[in-house]
């Protein structure tokens, strides 16, 4: 082989492995399944182990290039939602309102559709916002998949669950800081509507959650972002029930009634049937650390 030829070889294959991050053990013994770098989606772990594999019906991996997320096909709704955010997503796209069916989703599944909620009394809640998506048309339109809602009560996400998405980009983020923010729901006795209660909606196809929950952790800007993913960095965590009754829109920050830990989340959504495991791809110590944090 020439001498070029192989030199150029192995140029290209030093700046191949320079460029892949090194995961750390997730404490399983087994070498995690997703190789992420810095600002992926899912840079702190898969907080479900969720598979790209349609055999996987209830926790699915599916990337919807913008945000990550695991979709339930037997609830219609996805497990959790996982996107990086820095001041770089933010721009001056308007909102693009393009509610719709995902139609990537495995072809035998049933596909949540853009009035799959009218009249049930419930709002088509976002889980990734579209104004955390502003930086152009592609991704603040790819919010409005239905795979990125959840059968939400309208004064909690027209009231403080807006407050906490605006509080986030305002003072957690900002101009110096990047997160990592995952929003999932977890629950099996319904939530109450403007209509009232309810355990499911769209004949009976669209599962009505029982708490909202979202986690946020916060470092400031920089490179080898899971690195630096330790006891250092914000953690802002909160579990709020889906009930129309305990909120008010003008309220934007009853969030701060709802703080808890990361530990004590996970307890009650894997208790409840929802398995929960946050962090899996940050060091031992570290983690359980971030996990015991409460935002103050």
């Amino acid at each position: 082989m020439p001498k070029i030829l192989l030199s150029s070889l192995f140029f290209s294959l030093v700046v191949f492995i320079s460029c892949k991050k090194d995961i750390p053990d997730n404490g399983s013994g087994n070498p995690p399944t997703i190789t992420v770098t810095d600002n992926d989606h899912l840079l702190p772990g898969n907080p479900s182990d969720a598979q790209t594999n349609p055999s996987s019906t209830t926790n699915y991996l599916k990337d919807n290039i913008y945000y990550k997320l695991s979709y339930n096909s037997a609830m219609g709704t996805p497990n959790w939602v996982a996107w990086h955010l820095q001041s770089e997503d933010l721009g001056s796209t308007p909102r693009q309102d393009d509610f719709r069916s995902d139609n990537a989703l495995p072809s035998a599944w049933y596909r949540v559709g853009s009035t799959s909620y009218s009249g049930s009394g419930f709002d088509r809640g976002h889980n990734c916002p579209s104004a955390d998506r502003t930086s152009s048309v592609a991704s603040n339109s790819s919010t409005f998949l239905m795979t990125n809602m959840i059968p939400q009560s309208p004064t909690l996400n027209q009231g403080p669950w807006a407050g906490l998405e605006d509080f986030t980009r305002s003072n957690l983020v900002g101009t110096t800081n990047e997160a990592w923010v995952f929003m999932g729901n977890y629950g099996n006795t319904g939530g109450v509507g403007s209509n009232g209660a309810f355990t499911t909606i769209d004949n009976g196809r669209i599962r009505v959650p029982s708490k909202v929950w979202k986690v946020i952790v916060v470092i400031p800007k920089g490179n080898n972002d899971l690195s630096r993913l330790n006891r250092t960095a914000i953690v802002l965590c909160v579990s709020m029930p889906n009930d129309n009754r305990l909120y008010t829109v003008a309220n934007k920050n009853a969030w701060r009634d709802y703080l808890t830990s990361v530990s004590a989340l996970e307890i009650e959504s894997t208790a409840s049937g929802t398995p929960l495991s946050l962090f899996s791809n940050v060091e031992a110590i570290e983690r359980s650390l971030l996990k015991a944090k409460i935002y103050q």
